[in-house]
């Protein structure tokens, strides 16, 4: 089942789709819905006679107000490798807030001295269907409640004015997340691909069964200090090819459209906006 987040006229409504077309749950968001003990047979009894959603609806960023946004750091090897890293024990995290996400089609926008070095990460991300604190690795694949698309895009040298990570990888709206989120019965990461193309050039590609931690093990790590909770996203890390890594270093500029894309999920389409 593939849920979403429509805008409705002046209002977010989330949908479920089961092959028929979007219709409408009662939720005001993908999350709203995840909040809801009962949200599998609410989506699919949804999916099977809910309201029809409008072609004309917009889609927006599913997940809209999580408690928390994880993001793993280091997990795919040659992307250690190409930033210098030595392979971790344990996954690296960071966080952002709800301000960071925005939406699968959203205009990217910046100040022309926000950033000189803003760099694409696209990522498959998790979305948490259950409370968990040190769960297991099981109790963690079973709280999963589907899959999206994001790409972390990383005002890196924002990112290395300091130890800390956090005000270049925390700008506000410049997470796309979207365009719908896939339950965890329809995707297994195994099997899919995550891809990253600037101006329709290929930069990024790579097979997400080369996670060095996969989703299940990145909620157990991240639920033994933290409790996650339905809605929340966990991004699991990005392939080698971003524009830091490159020799010479390349980085987005005005004007120019990232697409992100999962296979078996969908696509982002985001246009960078340096406002002058």
């Amino acid at each position: 089942m593939r849920l979403a987040t429509h805008q409705l006229d002046g209002r977010t409504v989330a949908t479920a789709d089961s092959g028929s077309g979007p219709r409408c749950t009662g939720a005001a968001s993908v999350d709203d819905l995840l909040r809801q003990a009962d949200w599998r047979d609410t989506a699919r009894r949804a999916a099977e006679q809910g309201e029809p959603v409008p072609e004309s609806a917009g889609i927006v960023a599913p997940i809209r107000t999580p408690a928390k946004v994880l993001c793993c750091g280091l997990n795919f090897r040659a992307h250690i490798e190409e930033m210098g890293r030595g392979v971790p024990a344990v996954p690296t995290f960071f966080a952002k807030w709800a301000d960071t996400l925005t939406g699968p089609a959203a205009d990217l926008d910046l100040e022309p001295g926000d950033t000189a070095q803003l760099d694409w990460e696209a990522e498959l991300a998790v979305v948490v269907g259950a409370d968990l604190r040190r769960a297991s690795v099981a109790e963690c694949a079973d709280a999963i409640a589907g899959y999206t698309v994001s790409n972390d895009l990383s005002l890196r040298d924002r990112q290395w004015a300091t130890t800390q990570w956090l005000s270049g990888k925390a700008w506000d709206a410049t997470t796309p997340v979207g365009p719908v989120v896939v339950t965890a019965d329809a995707f297994d990461p195994a099997e899919h691909t995550v891809t990253c193309r600037v101006d329709g050039e290929t930069v990024q590609h790579a097979p997400l069964d080369d996670l060095l931690f996969p989703p299940a093990e990145l909620l157990h790590h991240a639920s033994m200090f933290t409790r996650l909770r339905p809605g929340d996203l966990v991004l699991t890390g990005t392939p080698a090819g971003v524009g830091a890594g490159r020799d010479p270093q390349r980085f987005l500029a005005d004007g120019q459209v990232l697409e992100t894309e999962v296979s078996g999920i969908g696509l982002l389409r985001n246009t960078i906006r340096i406002r002058s």
